[in-house]
């Protein structure tokens, strides 16, 4: 069998798609009472016209039982949400994208999130992410499910999508109807029994929508609960012959949407049985990122390949990928910082150009001194972290830019995370950066005085911040950026600033890395890792599973001091107010990271402009330094060019 190629098209039902790639279901969150609204479509047309053959748009349920009370969750059963269904599916149309829409229903699962009604279920299973048991299916409640389904669909149809996806993935409620862990009803004792819900709402969706495509989502992973391992996956394939295509994914709620840890697709070692078990087209999910991976799944045995995050991250990494435009790619790192927390709306923390509606541009705000005279017209970046990366790299195809930093390479912050174990994926950031500066120059290694930027007629401050330092230990920034601050053997002691944060997990884990024979974590707050995504955080409690880690909550650090050949950590617990002392080897300290003295360079005001952006204004997340990078070169880019005045 030849693979195919990225670029071949491919049938499915009535359907051609203009190639291998598709963007796989996920949300815009521009929704409320559950439709969506102006601005939505903005988002799809994106996403469409970068080249996807077919874009799945999510985040859609099919009846007021399965939202929750926020209602930024598109209810497709509503007859209110015709028409932001309507402007979705046209403007996917119109990017050149098959238009399908995933529909599903929670079931047990609440996603976390205050619901208007009850949850409800197969069996009397109760989930691990829930305190109590949905409520038992009765066979009429079953029949209400599928007629909402078949409602949905209809909508669907009516609004110009040309395929649905049932949601039988991730735990929810189709999953637990095809699952042994949570299906136990007396008429389920086979695969073929548990999955008759699936030809159910086949048969009825396809009477009542002719014409339009089928096609189901379906997981592995998770089979102690609401998922299937490999085994019960293949036998389920053959059973859903009267699809149109099958989407295979990976993982159950908190642990489908993988983080940077992630290095490889979870099905590419699965896929010639997953090929061999059925004879419908086959797309495959979840963290491919590169054109190896893509390429690897297609060789494999894959029909088509998808992504959500990645479109999130530059919507026309399909166009990229066709024209092997490949470092040109921004790039997704698979943080979820802030595509999974909807707050308001869909963001990326890589992608300063996805926005709220109204915005051409993520909100951010440099702090701006003087205006420019333009004399010269060049712009100096003064750091090379990834706010002042981004400025350059916004820049640089219209500008005389020059780079500085003190350090001999750029990355700044980027460069340091990208140490930490399991968070690589920071460093495919900064290649792209790197690829992609043409035309700038740089002077690294060099500590930039404001009598080095006389000739320049915009300044750009992006020097970043430092971590504080506790006198007898070391820092974050030391142990990742330093090996030989942990010897083999060591009882470490990592302090926690209270923020839970990767800081201080991140010392955590290169500490074990390399060879610790203990570690403890003092938790000032009442919560493990409580700063980072949900999803994240089940996969690094899930590494630290059986290792030599013990974490003590409401633990306030009070001094280190030595006594004799070790290090003493004491600490105050917060509840009884006892002071307690820990012996070890290293003591490592998350300190407050302190934004640099950027105050010489106003002294430039009568010369150039100075825009002071990222961590030197306020020390916070990458996503803010990007933002804050691309907004100061847009006020660079979009300033009147006036010359300068004689004298």
């Amino acid at each position: 069998m030849v693979s195919p190629l990225l670029s071949d098209p491919l049938r499915i039902g009535g359907l051609e798609l203009r190639n291998r790639l598709v963007a796989t279901a996920h949300g815009s969150g521009v929704v409320s009472a559950g439709a969506a609204r102006p601005g939505d479509d903005d988002y799809w047309r994106r996403c469409a016209a970068g080249g996807a053959a077919m874009v799945i748009a999510g985040g859609t349920v099919v009846g007021s039982d399965s939202g929750n009370r926020t209602g930024n969750i598109t209810d497709a059963s509503l007859p209110d949400a015709l028409p932001g269904l309507h402007r979705r599916a046209r403007a996917i149309a119109e990017g050149g994208a098959i238009p399908a829409c995933q529909l599903v229903h929670l079931g047990r699962e609440t996603l976390g999130a205050e619901i208007w009604e009850h949850p409800v279920a197969p069996s009397a299973v109760r989930s691990p992410r829930e305190p109590v048991r949905a409520r038992v299916l009765s066979d009429s409640d079953i029949d209400r499910v599928i007629a909402d389904f078949v409602r949905s669909s209809r909508h669907a149809a009516e609004a110009g999508f040309a395929a649905v996806e049932l949601h039988a993935a991730h735990g929810y409620l189709l999953a637990q109807f095809l699952s042994p862990a949570t299906n136990t009803r007396a008429d389920a004792t086979t695969a073929t029994e548990r999955a008759t819900i699936l030809h159910r709402l086949h048969t009825e969706i396809t009477q009542a929508c002719p014409g339009l495509v089928v096609g189901v989502r379906i997981s592995l992973d998770g089979a102690e609960e609401a998922g299937l391992d490999a085994d019960g996956l293949c036998e389920l394939l053959p059973l859903l012959d009267m699809f149109a295509y099958l989407d295979i994914t990976a993982g159950v709620r908190t642990t489908y949407v993988r983080d940077m840890a992630t290095t490889e697709p979870p099905l590419l070692p699965l896929l010639d049985r997953l090929r061999a078990a059925t004879t419908r087209p086959l797309l495959v999910s979840q963290a491919f990122r590169s054109r190896a991976e893509i390429e690897g799944a297609l060789a494999a045995g894959a029909d088509l390949v998808g992504m959500a995050r990645p479109f999130v991250a530059d919507p026309e990494i399909a166009v990229k990928l066709l024209r092997g435009e490949d470092s040109t790619i921004r790039p997704c790192v698979s943080c979820n910082e802030d595509c999974r927390s909807f707050t308001p709306v869909l963001l990326c923390t890589v992608n300063p150009v996805l926005a709220p509606p109204g915005h051409s541009a993520r909100p951010a705000q440099p702090l701006r001194f003087g205006r420019p005279r333009y004399r010269t017209g060049r712009v100096a970046v003064v750091g090379s972290g990834p706010a002042g990366l981004e400025a350059a790299l916004r820049l640089a195809p219209a500008s005389d830019v020059t780079l500085f930093d003190v350090q001999p390479r750029v990355g700044g912050q980027l460069r340091t995370a990208a140490q930490a174990p399991n968070r690589t994926g920071w460093s495919a950031l900064l290649r792209y950066y790197q690829d992609n500066l043409d035309g700038v120059r740089k002077e690294l290694g060099h500590r930039v005085s404001p009598a080095d930027l006389a000739d320049f007629d915009e300044i750009v401050v992006a020097t970043g911040a430092t971590e504080s330092e506790t006198a007898r230990a070391v820092t974050t920034t030391s142990v990742l950026t330093d090996p030989r601050q942990i010897r083999p053997g060591n009882h470490v002691v990592v302090v926690d600033d209270g923020f839970g944060y990767w800081p201080a997990l991140g010392a955590v884990e290169a500490a074990l890395t390399r060879g610790a024979g203990r570690v403890t974590v003092l938790v000032p707050g009442p919560a493990i890792a409580a700063g980072v995504p949900a999803e994240s955080r089940v996969q690094l409690l899930r590494r630290l599973a059986g290792r030599p880690v013990d974490f003590v909550v409401q633990a306030a650090q009070v001094e280190v001091h030595d006594d004799g050949p070790d290090t003493v950590v004491g600490y105050r617990n917060a509840f009884s107010g006892e002071l307690r002392e820990l012996a070890c080897d290293r003591v490592v300290v998350a300190g407050e990271r302190i934004a640099t003295d950027w105050r010489p360079f106003p002294e430039l005001l009568t010369q150039a402009r100075v825009q002071v952006i990222g961590d030197a204004l306020v020390p916070r997340r990458v996503s803010h330094a990007v933002a804050e990078g691309y907004a100061a070169a847009e006020t660079i880019l979009g300033s009147t060019r006036v010359p300068a005045q004689a004298g």
